[in-house]
């Protein structure tokens, strides 16, 4: 059995490329490219009326309109896999949930940073409670500048919404805590271009268990690191700490005063897009509920709104 899949747009990471034994390309829409055998749409409406698409990847060309589109392709009897942040405002979000719960169509974002490796090793050492409780939990994801980056956040969500996800999902997706209130700083200074891309933020967060985080996120990252995303996590807890720095390429784990050295990697299990698949074709629970896999999406657009009032918000 294969899911028939329709990709819509080439704002962010598309499976355009994709090889899989269980899922295959038929159609596409407004991305800019053909492929062999793949029927192509002018319109997103045009794609969603094709009764041979099961799914539809979304990479919307403006971020601002994708839950909208989400939810109408859901309507439609599709499922969704759509690009982060699925939605921009808390109202969109719910919708989208909503949506999904109402219609019996399975919406994933892409978020699976947690199921990838180190960070699935490092979940599972946290839920086996190798380092204790959590207390302390710092995040870093740094991309680097270019020209093309959208000076309008409704393009693609902007820096909190686009690269900040990343870092929240360390939080809550791998050091399994979740953010109850947020506050956020961000600054343009250094934008080249002097419009509205915001260059860095800072987030701290209070954790429903009584700890606290913190996260950096920028569009800083250069050539001479030598990838292209910076990432950094480190959680703190009462018998030790966990970390991955350098884009996951080192890892150590610290219990007492023993240095464990890097931490074992199990075997790399099945990617997001099997899981989303294991859904669909063999009636599979999800990786996470579509609450917890979201949540990091209702922080960091409270996080911006945050940000844009200069306060606190509760989550």
């Amino acid at each position: 059995m294969q899911t028939k899949i329709g990709i819509y747009g080439m704002n962010g990471h598309q499976i355009g490329d994709l090889k899989h034994d269980r899922a295959c390309i038929v159609a596409a829409a407004c991305c800019g490219q053909e492929w062999d055998g793949v029927k192509t749409y002018n319109f997103l409406e045009e794609m969603i009326a094709d009764p041979e698409v099961d799914m539809i990847s979304l990479c919307s060309p403006r971020r601002a309109d994708q839950a909208r589109q989400a939810v109408a392709c859901m309507e439609a009897g599709k499922h969704v896999f759509a690009e982060k942040p699925c939605a921009m405002s808390i109202k969109d979000l719910d919708m989208i949930i909503e949506t999904s719960k109402h219609t019996g169509k399975i919406f994933h974002e892409m978020a699976g940073t947690a199921f990838s490796e180190p960070y699935a090793s490092m979940r599972d050492l946290v839920v086996q409670g190798i380092i204790g409780d959590v207390v302390q939990v710092f995040a870093q994801k740094s991309y680097p500048y270019h020209d093309g980056r959208p000076q309008d956040e409704n393009i693609d969500g902007g820096l909190i919404e686009q690269a900040g996800i990343h870092a929240i999902r360390f939080i809550e997706h791998v050091a399994r805590q979740k953010i109850v209130n947020v506050s956020a700083v961000e600054t343009s200074y250094s934008n080249p271009s002097k419009g509205g891309l915001q260059m860095a933020a800072s987030i701290a967060m209070e954790l429903e268990n009584g700890g606290v985080a913190s996260v950096i996120s920028n569009y800083l990252n250069q050539k001479g690191f030598g990838r292209w995303g910076n990432e950094h996590l480190r959680i703190f807890g009462t018998l030790g700490f966990i970390e991955s720095v350098d884009a996951g390429s080192k890892t150590r784990l610290i219990i007492g005063d023993e240095d464990r050295g890097s931490i074992t990697i199990k075997n790399s299990g099945p990617s997001f897009l099997d899981m989303i698949l294991d859904q669909i074709q063999k009636g599979a629970s999800p990786p996470l509920s579509i609450e917890d896999e979201l949540h990091p999406t209702r922080v960091v657009i409270l996080a911006k709104e945050s940000a844009v009032r200069g306060c606190w918000v509760k989550i």
